[in-house]
């Protein structure tokens, strides 16, 4: 509205997660994500968390900090050399790849980061497949090349966070995936998502949230078939007609 000329260095951090009750259980970047003019960020290790705060509290823009409680208490897991002890910025905007492959890219924002790489142990583990994990810690803007360099690579991409599927801002990430990548894709991008329920007590998180084996079934059901895998969740055509007629 200023063209520039005011600045509003806000930075406004989202506590979602678990366990303080049902609601707070619930995943809202989809909403900021869709206010122009915000920043969004989800950072989910210590190393992209530190990094990405820097960057906000020295910029001049609003930024929606969120972090996930189901993660507070994770060190980091993915740097050798663990968080730097002195100041760093990461670029906001920027995309982390946190697990090489060539079969399957999985795309993850906030916690479900942990259960995709449970999933990547599992398909390399007892399937032979490699997956390339990129964590999408920062939701607005987004840099694509990672992204895009990755599903070339292996022609299938997997999307995955705590939101719920319907509505949620990943479904937005696929859709540009079909547009930039079509010609590398071969097959559709996936979403999974939380179910299209009221969120229940953190004690039903195992039915609610998406869990590692629910990676495993989609990648099998909708990408690529996977010999002798026998699926736990349906992701078949027919329960997702039979969802979206529902309402769930």
């Amino acid at each position: 509205m200023s063209a520039g000329i005011l600045k509003m260095t806000v930075v406004l951090r989202v506590s979602v997660g678990s366990k303080y009750g049902a609601q707070h259980s619930q995943d809202w970047t989809a909403l900021c994500a869709h206010i122009p003019g915000l920043k969004v960020c989800f950072p989910a290790t210590p190393w992209e968390a530190k990094g990405l705060m820097q960057t906000a509290l020295n910029g001049t823009d609003p930024v929606v900090f969120f972090e996930s409680q189901r993660i507070y208490d994770m060190g980091e897991m993915f740097r050798e050399n663990g968080v730097p002890v002195e100041s760093y910025e990461i670029r906001i905007g920027d995309t982390n790849t946190l697990h090489q492959g060539n079969d399957v890219t999985i795309l993850t924002v906030g916690a479900a980061l942990y259960r995709a790489v449970e999933a990547a142990d599992i398909l390399s583990d007892q399937y032979a497949m490699s997956a390339e994990i990129i964590n999408l810690h920062s939701l607005v803007p987004l840099d694509y090349s990672a992204i895009i360099e990755s599903v070339k690579k292996t022609g299938r991409v997997v999307l995955v966070s705590d939101a719920c599927q319907r509505g949620s801002f990943l479904n937005d990430v696929a859709q540009n995936i079909s547009e930039l990548c079509f010609d590398y894709l071969d097959a559709p991008p996936v979403v999974i998502g939380a179910k299209n329920w009221i969120t229940p007590p953190y004690e039903f998180d195992e039915f609610y949230f998406p869990q590692s084996g629910w990676i495993i079934d989609a990648i099998h059901q909708k990408i690529l078939p996977i010999p002798g895998y026998v699926p736990g969740v349906s992701f078949t055509e027919t329960e997702q007609q039979r969802k979206a007629v529902n309402g769930v």
